[in-house]
């Protein structure tokens, strides 16, 4: 939880330096949280696991039929197959991968799975209890039937990359960006197909078109049907991270590509480039799932608080007279703004420098109480109202007032991609130390690689390590 009782230091206004691209946004007319209306769905990619569950699923089936007698049972075979599937198979990047390769891994947990079998009928069936004999069989069968079904998924899924290619913009500087679409244009098997470099300027060497306008970025999706991004440039990720962000969220698939060390080892390779993919989409799959956390935990708090929040309100009220609740605009998701509620440990000369002045209190010249309440972060309880209304979350980066987010957007490269998700009580930045007067640069990089990485469980472990710092508190 945080407080706006600080001014930013020197550290915190800090423009971060590196390739100075064009501040590409999408054009009018676009969707709320910069999706290109006009872009027509991808078609299927041959990437998704679920085949390799499949075949790995029949495989385990075919595997179990070499039981004989009172093991073939149905309990023995399902236990199987579960143990297979919850191994789970790697999913494929591209190039797709070969069988051989993936040999010692399917190999691996093949042998588990059985071992895990035989264990577990050992424990609960012992006159069923397998044999070396058996357990062999069945590992070889189970292991060459996965490897012959992943290497038919695989050659469909090459020859379905090579008909249809996966059309990608190139980011980074002009000259690094030409050279790495060239080379993946000479290597048809990575299933890339370069369209367009986008750039701050031209290079004048001919190649590719560079794009330079958030116009032409958009004609160039729309017309093209892109489905990759290829970020060439450490830079690349940082200064263009609002476009990165975008694109991810109008179905493209964002690829991080070393073009500059050669050396640096990485498993997935691109026209012979170390790549690894960017998960810059907001995760959707668990929305629901915060929501009803939220929900749960902040009903349960203000009923839990409702005594306490009671007990402040009326101490204030006593003490700093009336007006005990402050009430200031803040920017949320998408850039709506909502009201943030707090109890009021501080009055402002005026409303103009509550929005506009980032230190707004003096804490000496505080009352006792209210002191109390800001290092106790008690003023910020109200918030939990702003979470069941659903304004704000539980864990999310934290909300700032218009005229900052109007100032940070132009000085921090990534800013904006924070109001992608809901914003929140407290937060990654906040549980790492970044309160009050520290780097927003620092907090952008913080509150980016929540959302880049975020799951449910992440979420737990913040409120916790929270609750922690509450126990303790060092004001905020």
């Amino acid at each position: 939880m945080t407080a706006e009782s600080t001014v930013p230091s020197p550290g915190a206004q800090r423009r971060e330096h590196g390739f100075s691209s064009v501040s590409v946004l999408p054009a009018q007319g676009t969707a709320p949280g910069g999706r290109f209306p006009a872009h027509r769905p991808p078609p299927p990619r041959p990437a998704s696991p679920v085949p390799l569950y499949v075949v790995d699923g029949a495989a385990a089936v075919l595997g179990a039929l070499t039981l004989t007698g009172t093991q073939l049972r149905p309990l023995p075979v399902t236990l199987l197959l579960a143990a297979s599937l919850l191994l789970g198979p790697p999913r494929a990047r591209p190039p797709v991968p070969g069988v051989l390769p993936e040999l010692p891994t399917v190999c691996g947990r093949t042998a588990v799975a059985w071992l895990a079998l035989a264990a577990l009928v050992a424990a609960y069936r012992p006159d069923d209890a397998l044999s070396a004999r058996a357990l062999l069989a069945g590992f070889a069968v189970q292991a060459a039937a996965s490897c012959a079904l992943r290497a038919a998924v695989y050659a469909r899924w090459r020859a379905v990359l090579l008909r249809r290619p996966s059309t990608a913009l190139v980011i980074g500087p002009a000259e690094t960006a030409q050279r790495v679409a060239a080379a993946v244009l000479r290597d048809p098997t990575c299933g890339v197909r370069p369209v367009g470099i986008v750039a701050d300027r031209p290079d004048g060497t001919g190649g590719l078109p560079v794009l330079t306008t958030g116009e032409e970025v958009e004609r160039a999706v729309i017309q093209n049907g892109v489905r990759a991004v290829l970020a060439v440039h450490p830079s690349a990720r940082t200064r263009q991270g609002s476009l990165l962000h975008t694109l991810a969220e109008a179905g493209c698939e964002v690829w991080e590509v070393d073009a500059g060390s050669p050396s640096y080892a990485r498993q997935e390779r691109l026209a012979g480039f170390p790549c690894r993919r960017l998960e810059m989409a907001v995760a959707r799959r668990g929305s629901a799932g915060k929501r009803t956390l939220d929900i749960l935990v902040s009903g349960t708090l203000l009923l839990l608080a409702g005594p306490l929040l009671l007990a402040c309100a009326v101490a204030l009220r006593i003490c700093d007279g009336p007006g005990v609740v402050f009430r200031q605009q803040r920017i949320g998701k998408d850039g709506r703004p909502f009201t943030l509620l707090k109890f009021r440990t501080h009055r402002p000369v005026d409303a103009h420098e509550a929005a506009t002045r980032w230190s707004v209190a003096n804490e000496d010249e505080m009352r006792g109480f209210c002191r109390m309440l800001r290092r106790t972060s008690f003023d910020e309880l109200l918030q939990l109202w702003n979470v069941l209304r659903g304004d704000m979350s539980l864990v999310g980066p934290r909300p700032e007032r218009p005229y900052f987010v109007a100032q940070f957007r132009k000085t921090y490269p990534g800013y904006a991609a924070r109001h992608r998700m809901r914003v929140g009580v407290t937060g990654l930045a906040q549980v790492h130390g970044l309160r009050g007067d520290t780097s927003i640069e620092d907090r952008c990089r913080f509150d980016n690689a929540y959302i880049d990485n975020w799951s449910l469980w992440q979420d737990v472990c913040i409120l916790l390590r929270t609750a922690a710092t509450l126990v303790r508190p060092t004001g905020s």
